[in-house]
């Protein structure tokens, strides 16, 4: 039957919890989150970034909060999740945005470099998941959306374990959303091709090349630019929201059709 009404984004009064919400592709998230009447709890080991993150918002009349944390680190997941149900007594929307990235090949990237990517990328969307899952529950369903990349579906050159993390991710995405699906948990992944990031420009320095080189590079896709960190957070929010209600386990790719004639 044909309905004029547009569909709901149905975030008004839900408490959205969003990782790496300090800068990049996260920030973009808490913003769009709060523009669409969400109550959002930003984590982030960059604390200034995070406070500014805070006045930025609240200038506006946003409501937005933030909690430090490393989302490697099993305690520091479960304390914060733990503290966001005390101070909201809800808990409706999780969105797996940290992310490191390493450009080097196999043989390149030593333990520690590998444990620290891996860490962050997929233990830390398996550990804010984890504690994440109960709340969702008792707060009556919710959605968990996953940050991976186009490299999580495709292979890149230097980039092992960013690669592996994030094809990681995918996996695990369509795993949740098989295991939680009864409990009124919908699990979806959004796989950005290069996105105009700090992270992006650090892969720049990484790699040793000139910003503006490595950006134009970048560009070189159907679509002839980069993403914003606000094309993504669009996508984030359909897929967090209502009007995507009968999606769980897929993964939007949003790359300027960099991934089409893959």
């Amino acid at each position: 039957m044909w309905n004029d009404e547009p569909l709901p984004l149905g975030l008004r009064g839900k408490v959205a919890l969003v990782t790496g919400g300090a800068s990049g592709i996260g920030r973009a998230v808490a913003h769009a989150f709060v523009s669409s009447g969400a109550t959002v709890a930003v984590t982030d080991m960059d604390e200034p970034r995070g406070k500014d993150l805070l006045a930025e918002i609240r200038g506006h009349g946003g409501d937005v909060h933030f909690f430090p944390c490393d989302v490697a680190q099993l305690e520091q997941c479960a304390a914060t999740v733990d503290e966001i149900w005390e101070t909201f007594q809800g808990l409706h929307i999780l969105v797996n945005a940290a992310g490191v990235i390493l450009r080097a090949t196999v043989v390149e990237t030593d333990e520690a470099e590998w444990d620290h990517i891996l860490g962050v990328n997929l233990k830390g969307t398996f550990l804010m998941s984890k504690f994440a899952l109960p709340r969702l529950i008792q707060s009556g369903g919710g959605s968990i959306v996953n940050i991976s990349s186009g490299w999580g579906l495709v292979g890149g050159r230097r980039a092992a374990a960013y690669c592996a993390s994030k094809g990681g991710v995918v996996l695990l995405t369509k795993a949740m959303a098989l295991d939680h699906a009864s409990q009124n948990i919908r699990v979806n992944c959004v796989c950005p091709g290069d996105t105009d990031t700090p992270m992006l420009r650090d892969e720049a320095r990484q790699m040793g090349q000139p910003i503006e080189k490595f950006l134009k590079d970048a560009a070189d896709r159907p679509l002839g630019r980069l993403g914003t960190p606000e094309e993504v957070a669009q996508a984030v929010l359909f897929l967090a929201g209502d009007s995507s209600s009968f999606i769980t386990g897929t993964t939007l790719v949003v790359d300027g059709g960099g991934l089409a004639g893959t």
